[in-house]
């Protein structure tokens, strides 16, 4: 093989990364929450969700590019890095983490518990517990990194076509959607920021940067590329969360009536009948599963590098975090104080992430003679007070519902 050709082989391989990397983050934020949250928030919004969509991307990209390129500049994991702006900062982040992709991982075992039923009519648990083998399943295999990017890829995709068909079944008003984009009736502050925590909020960033890392992208030289990569991961998420609001949108302009218990299913029935709601079926199973395998791998790769014996044995570990989540949703069911308080907490794993890497940014002992663009900072800093702020607001509200 000529030079010529092993340097396209290369390049070809670093772009399956890349790609997989989009994916594994897109679909780790698109799971049973997101097709809720946007369900709920275009019926009450109507067409001026389109804003609330338009600035939380913006925010969202302010916040994923500015760690995703810090990460692989540093050439080091979120917890190590933040141990070294903050010694013992770390292990804080990474408990946080923890925390909250165990939590969050009995809310996507159940979702893919409640897609499987409503496709095969088989009950609830047995098809969390089958869901569970099948993402266990893909961390056993010898590839399991580019297996993981291969099935986030392809569940991307059929999540993508399949709420794409229910959009034009429901004959949304897209030129008002357009117009009230730019020019809204309502701003909801809420609503924006629970959209960013949802897309980059908690483990989520950090799916795909540590999966870059893992696979050895990493330096000055990857920053372009990772760019780029961050950026259509916000996109592919992106794309689903407009499907989703057109497709909700033209349910909600036609004055039909959305059910409160399953919002999303009851778009996918009101749009295209019994089809649809198998349909709805299909997007709930591969979005909660793709987020079981993020969640997994993401909350793993924030305590491989505490240990030498958790790095060896990091695919065991992973397992054993879904066979955890999953015991916990078919024995107790939803453990209602863990996932409030998870969910508070998780509210402020952002801010706290995303300030240590912007002052990780401005250290030659971490990132060398690497220069962080003023502008990049600049957003992520509009992030941090943003997301603290709401963060907060959420802990303070949601703390005593546990007493």
């Amino acid at each position: 093989m000529s030079k010529q050709q092993q340097l396209q082989q290369q390049e070809k391989s670093n772009w399956s990364i890349l790609l997989g990397a989009a994916f594994l983050m897109a679909t780790s934020a698109i799971g049973p929450g997101f097709l809720t949250q946007t369900t709920v928030f275009t019926e009450q919004l109507a067409a001026s969700f389109g804003f609330v969509i338009l600035v939380s991307i913006l925010l969202d990209i302010g916040a994923q590019t500015n760690i995703w390129r810090i990460l692989v500049v540093a050439e080091k994991r979120a917890q190590d890095i933040a141990n070294l702006v903050f010694p013992g900062l770390g292990y804080v982040l990474a408990a946080l983490i923890v925390l909250g992709g165990i939590a969050f991982n009995i809310g996507n075992i159940g979702g893919a518990g409640l897609g499987a039923n409503v496709i095969f009519g088989i009950d609830p648990v047995t098809g969390a517990i089958i869901s569970a083998v099948i993402a266990i399943a893909i961390f056993l295999v010898k590839e399991a990194g580019l297996l993981m990017d291969k099935f986030t890829q392809i569940m991307g995709f059929v999540m993508i076509a399949l709420t794409l068909f229910v959009v034009f079944k429901a004959s949304p008003p897209v030129g008002e959607a357009v117009i009230k984009t730019f020019a809204p009736d309502t701003i909801d502050m809420l609503a924006i920021v629970t959209l960013v925590g949802g897309t980059v909020g908690g483990y989520i960033t950090f799916a795909g940067g540590h999966r870059l890392l893992d696979a050895g992208i990493k330096g000055v030289d990857a920053v372009p590329q990772v760019t780029k990569s961050s950026v259509s991961a916000i996109g592919i998420a992106s794309i689903m969360r407009i499907f989703l609001f057109l497709a909700a949108l033209g349910v909600v302009a036609q004055g039909l009536p959305i059910d409160p218990e399953n919002p999303p299913a009851s778009v996918f029935q009101q749009a295209a009948g019994n089809i649809g709601y198998r349909l709805f079926g299909v997007v709930m199973w591969a979005a909660a599963i793709t987020s079981v395998v993020g969640a997994a791998y993401t909350s793993v790769s924030f305590i491989r590098t505490f240990h030498p014996m958790i790095a060896k044995y990091d695919k065991a570990i992973i397992v054993g975090f879904i066979l955890l989540s999953t015991g916990i949703f078919t024995t107790i069911g939803k453990p209602v104080k863990m996932l409030i308080l998870a969910g508070a907490l998780n509210g402020l794993i952002l801010p706290v992430a995303l300030s240590v890497m912007l002052i990780a940014a401005y250290k030659k002992s971490i990132v060398g003679d690497y220069r962080h663009p003023i502008w990049m900072t600049i957003a992520g800093i509009i992030v941090v007070i943003l997301m603290a702020f709401m963060g907060a607001y959420t802990l303070i509200n949601q703390l005593p519902a546990l007493f």
